[in-house]
């Protein structure tokens, strides 16, 4: 297949792909790195900012990309590799049977009438069919939109109602540290809740809960599969303008309503194909090990369409880093010759802490480097697996957003060598600036503390807009900072002499933890709906292992209710309970603890960054403006004690 070139000299890469007399010819050159059904002439459309439109003009299709052009050279090459520590199963799937399972799949959602435009909710545990179904979902040129398997039934239900889907593909079960976590009674409640019905729900059953099948409405895979209508199904792959629809994929906001990251195709294909190779340096035939979710962006990018459009065998992990023991992940680099490990911060914290002796056990020299996302990463980790695994660490920062990574280091353009503590430099085609939240204007010195933005366009690969709702793509995105119409990312960072970024935290109230991005006004709006609150903040606190937990602030209705120890605890457990059925244990806040007051202003807005500052030990800076200077005095003292 046709690769673009690489200069070599990664800051006039950079300019190019970013200067207005350059940036057509840059991105075209990048558009040969995938197959066209129809060549694009253009490559960015932008005569309605902010909204761009990359390769209008071009067709093609997302699973002929990831499966069938390599059938020609490596049909018999892995594809998949499904490996589960909690059902102890590992299948290898070339890319000769993922293109037969693809088919298949494609076949059944054509008997369920899906087809091009039609949306598919997609809610699976990390199983090989997971993969299957959103391939499928591409061939047929519908939209995929996946919710994470660990999503409760409230979550699941207003991602129904928005994406209405056709057809919804799940299974009996998920599994985590060798217990059944049971999908189909939580989708069940959220179709009841649902406003919009499905025609049909397609099931995997792992044989790992029970799952009553509702008739008319409910079928197997396992029985569909070998019919010989699907069995044996030959399902063209439907050629898509560039710009239609590939997925949706929902985020947390700083609203309770999440947003539907709506993402193209041509621009998708063309940003992962050049990131394999100019951010990865990944080959055709090599073994990428991206131990994140489908469920997020990651997943998405980097464990499916990635990897696989590079003609890399890509692993699918179901399990945790640290079971049967520590040294299952390195026991695959080792079997699989994994070249490539994309992870996250908090699971080499929890390595970190395990036997060194498990990364000396297995033969790691096939691993080239090894990239984290999701968080920050802190300076002592890095040096740690570092020094443990002898090959680069590579942070890098983006958002389900933009696809693929804003900041990193491009070492398939240049080699460049990471400074513990940063993310890495801007990536090409993203034309970032450091913005002063007050007057507008860009930071040209460095360690200038700013809100990091882009200008337009967004490069390939970012989000078109919000599902169905422009306007609020415009307001949320670029709309934030006064004067300018500019992308804020809503975080701080500095630059420094050498075009290094930092990043310095959230200027809105989106938190990570553990890599999984969750917005505080959502639990927040969840605790309130208990019959027992009056009132509650929840804001990000730092942890040493999962980057940051929520941790909720809250008035009870009655005092008396929590005037024990023993109340409280009642209450606390009363309020998670709620959060887990309404969001799922991912959005529990790691504490909730009660106080008689929440310090605000004398205008009433909470101070929620003052609470943050005291929960995580810090000056809480200028409190003049808040109406009762002892508001925080409780919070201390709880959180002394606690």
């Amino acid at each position: 297949m046709p690769q673009p070139t690489s200069p070599g000299d990664y800051a006039d890469f950079y300019r190019q792909s970013i200067a207005p007399d350059t940036r057509e010819a840059f991105w075209l050159e990048q558009a040969r790195a995938i197959d066209w059904h129809q060549a694009p002439q253009q490559a960015c459309d932008y005569h309605n900012p902010p909204f761009a439109r990359w390769f209008a003009d071009g067709q093609l299709n997302l699973c002929h990309n990831a499966v069938d052009r390599h059938l020609a050279q490596r049909a018999d090459q892995p594809a998949i590799i499904a490996v589960s520590t909690e059902t102890n199963t590992e299948r290898v799937y070339t890319f000769a049977q993922l293109h037969e399972e693809v088919q298949r799949m494609a076949a059944v959602l054509q008997s369920f009438g899906v087809g091009k435009g039609d949306r598919v909710q997609i809610y699976m545990p990390m199983i090989a069919e997971a993969a299957f179904a959103m391939l499928a979902c591409v061939r047929l040129g519908a939209i995929h939109s996946v919710v994470f398997g660990g999503f409760a039934s409230v979550s699941l239900a207003s991602r129904i109602d928005d994406a209405q889907p056709k057809v919804v593909i799940s299974a009996d079960a998920g599994s985590r540290g060798g217990k059944a976590i049971a999908y189909k009674p939580l989708l069940d409640e959220a179709l009841q809740l649902a406003k919009h019905k499905p025609a049909a729900v397609l099931l995997v059953d792992r044989g790992l809960a029970p799952m009553p099948l509702q008739a008319g409405r409910d079928h197997l895979w396992s029985t569909l599969r070998t019919q010989p209508q699907f069995s044996e199904a030959k399902v063209p792959c439907t050629w898509l303008n560039s710009s239609d629809p590939s997925y949706i994929l929902y985020t947390s906001g700083t609203t309770g309503k999440p947003k539907g990251v709506q993402r193209d195709t041509g621009g998708y294909a063309v940003a992962l194909a050049s990131s394999m190779q100019h951010i990865f340096a990944g080959q055709a035939g090599q073994t990428f090990f991206c131990t994140s979710d489908i469920g997020w962006v990651v997943g998405h990018s980097y464990i499916v369409y990635g990897p696989l459009i590079a003609g890399m065998a890509t692993i699918m992990y179901e399990g945790l880093p640290t079971r049967p023991d520590a040294g299952i992940w390195w026991s695959l680099v080792e079997k699989y010759r994994i070249s490539h490990m994309f992870s996250a911060p908090t699971a080499v914290r929890v390595l970190k802490k395990q036997d060194p002796a498990y990364l000396k056990k297995y033969d790691l020299s096939s691993l080239q480097a090894l990239w984290l996302a999701g968080e920050p990463l802190d300076q002592p980790t890095a040096q740690w697996i570092s020094g443990a695994l002898q090959v680069p660490i590579i942070d890098n920062y983006w958002q389900t957003e933009t696809g693929w990574p804003i900041l990193t280091l491009c070492n398939g353009v240049e080699q460049q060598t990471s400074r513990f503590g940063s993310p890495g430099k801007a990536v090409y085609g993203f034309n970032v600036k450091l913005i002063d939240e007050a007057t507008g204007q860009a930071l040209t010195e460095p360690n200038q503390k700013g809100v990091l933005a882009m200008e337009g366009p967004l490069p390939p690969g970012c989000l078109q807009t919000v599902w169905g709702d422009d306007e609020r793509f415009v307001n949320t995105y670029w709309s934030s900072i006064p004067g300018r119409q500019i992308y804020s990312t809503f975080d701080w960072g500095i630059q420094d002499a050498d075009g290094y970024y930092f990043i310095l935290g959230r200027t809105d109230d989106v938190i990570n933890v553990a890599g999984h991005r969750l917005g505080t006004r959502e639990i927040e709006e969840s605790i309130s709906s208990h019959n027992g609150i009056a009132e509650v903040a929840v804001v990000g606190v730092a942890d040493k292992l999962k980057g940051q937990v929520a941790m909720a602030f809250a008035v009870a209705r009655d005092a008396n209710q929590v005037a024990t120890a023993e109340g409280q605890a009642a209450l606390e457990a009363e309020v998670m309970k709620q959060v887990d059925s309404q969001l799922g244990a991912v959005a529990r806040p790691a504490r909730v603890l009660f106080v008689n007051l929440l310090p605000k202003t004398r205008s009433g807005k909470l101070l929620r960054r003052a609470l943050q500052a005291v929960a995580e030990q810090r000056d809480p800076g200028d409190l003049t403006t808040m109406e009762d200077p002892t508001a925080l005095n409780q919070v201390k003292e709880l959180l002394a004690t606690a």
